[in-house]
């Protein structure tokens, strides 16, 4: 963490201008649907009883859970402003010779004595508190709008630990738990989600990472007092049933990959908190731990499912990459694998996306493939190699020249975008960042990159059938 002031331009109409963030407040606020009605200002614990009299329309980001101490962060900036301002603000805001830190709602176990579960306890409680202050003081015109971006892979299992290799759908994320355990507890339901991008590449913790780069914003409103109850079995049909569209508007909106599980908590918790109950096959409510990993589970099927649109080499490559990445591995293995994908080993070598030597076997890396390689002349043209090139344009070239592969593609190009959200899945769950990388920038490029490809003279080798246009 690097401890220092920004030094940002106050005058520079950009962002940092202070004059230019109150206007923004202001516009919004003008132009907002909201009751006629004097502004009460004040400052209080968002856990204590508000001033009710006063419409409330929240919109609010919560703390995450354990992952900073703002308190202790904010001392640092505290005892210099407190010995120039004291004059000006003693009386209310520098009276003490540190920042207050016992209401605080984090769950730091070094202000409990090192006690882990009196600082849960401690944050459950008073997010609960929160939630449920929220929901009664707030107005049933407007929804109810939650920021929260928290990795869901922050946290793995009770223990905090899961294996590297396990499943998705096996993990939960403690943050997400909590946050949403209060807001469903307090009888709130989630209406919509709006991934928002809302967090800087060039910050500190995405150099050289894969931070989350948006926000997802719940849009929630107070369940109605008769919200059905429903069961488990129900509960994962209507996952089945309605994630899937959810999802693929997210892919459409090109959502980065290293956002696509936390995104996908929206519409699932959307079904869940729907409903008074989701009731287990012994009678006992369902936990919202439980929900997000059947949510998981339904992404990771539904990621599992797009493979069904890829041709049977790059099945092969997907599977194989899923245990070997681009080291080799024993030709036996290969070809067992091959005929479970209706292929052949040398069928996949001579796709030029694999080689096979002296009994050993492994996926070509995107450095060993063609510079000049041009889908409309490839006689076995697989998906995996037309993911693998546009991110070896992308990365060598720039987002013109994969926009002139992109267009080349026609048809192909939405089967390799796809490509790439499984993949990064994969280099996700096997902790390979590098790789996970690639996959993602691609995406994140994306949007620019298919406007591009519209522009481009480029004519596609491929038409809306999947045959050669050419």
């Amino acid at each position: 963490m690097v401890w220092d002031f920004a030094e940002s331009n106050p005058f520079g109409d950009g962002s940092g201008d202070y004059t230019l963030s109150v206007y923004n407040m202001m516009r919004v606020i003008d132009e907002a649907v909201l009751p006629a009605t004097e502004a009460c200002v004040f400052q209080a614990a968002a856990q204590k009883p508000m001033a009710r009299a006063c419409p409330t329309v929240v919109s609010t980001d919560p703390p995450y859970y354990d992952n900073i101490a703002y308190a202790d962060l904010s001392d640092y900036f505290y005892v210099w402003l407190r010995r120039s301002l004291r004059s000006v603000f003693g009386s209310v805001l520098l009276r003490t010779v540190l920042v207050p830190k016992a209401e605080e709602l984090i769950a730091t176990a070094h202000r409990f004595g090192g006690d882990h579960e009196l600082a849960k306890a401690f944050f459950e409680d008073g997010l609960a508190a929160s939630f449920d202050e929220i929901r009664v003081s707030s107005v049933s015109e407007t929804p109810i709008t939650v920021y929260y971006a928290f990795k869901q892979s922050e946290e793995e299992d009770e223990e905090g630990n899961a294996p590297q290799d396990a499943p998705s759908s096996t993990t939960v994320s403690t943050g997400w738990e909590t946050m949403l355990g209060s807001l469903v507890g307090a009888g709130l339901t989630v209406e919509g989600t709006w991934p928002v991008r809302t967090e800087r590449g060039t910050r500190s913790i995405s150099i050289g990472t894969n931070a989350l780069a948006s926000s997802i914003v719940l849009v929630c409103r107070k369940r109605p007092d008769d919200a059905p109850t429903t069961t488990r079995t129900e509960f994962r049909r209507l996952l089945r049933q309605e994630l899937p569209a959810a999802l693929k508007n997210l892919q459409r909106g090109n959502i980065a990959p290293v956002d696509m599980a936390q995104a996908s908590i929206g519409p699932g918790m959307a079904i869940f908190s729907r409903h008074s109950k989701v009731l287990e096959a012994d009678g006992s409510s369902m936990t919202v731990r439980t929900a997000l990993q059947l949510i998981n589970q339904a992404l990771d099927e539904y990621l599992t499912e797009q493979e069904g649109e890829f041709d049977g080499d790059t099945r092969f490559a997907v599977t194989w990459f899923e245990t070997h990445a681009f080291d080799a591995g024993q030709f036996g293995e290969a070809e067992t694998l091959a005929k479970a994908r209706n292929v052949s080993v040398s069928g996949v070598v001579e796709a030029g996306i694999l080689s096979a030597t002296a009994g050993k076997v492994r996926l070509l890396t995107r450095k060993e493939l063609p510079d000049d390689w041009d889908p409309a002349t490839d006689k076995r043209l697989t998906v995996w190699e037309c993911t693998q090139q546009v991110i070896k344009r992308l990365d060598d070239k720039g987002e013109e020249a994969a926009a002139d592969l992109l267009a080349r593609l026609g048809s192909r190009a939405d089967p390799a975008r796809d490509l790439a959200y499984r993949l990064y899945t994969t280099c996700e769950r096997k902790g390979w960042a590098e790789e996970a990388g690639a996959y993602n920038r691609l995406v994140v490029a994306w949007s620019e990159v298919e406007k591009l490809a519209g522009k481009s003279k480029a004519a596609p080798a491929y038409t809306k059938n999947g045959e050669l246009g050419l």
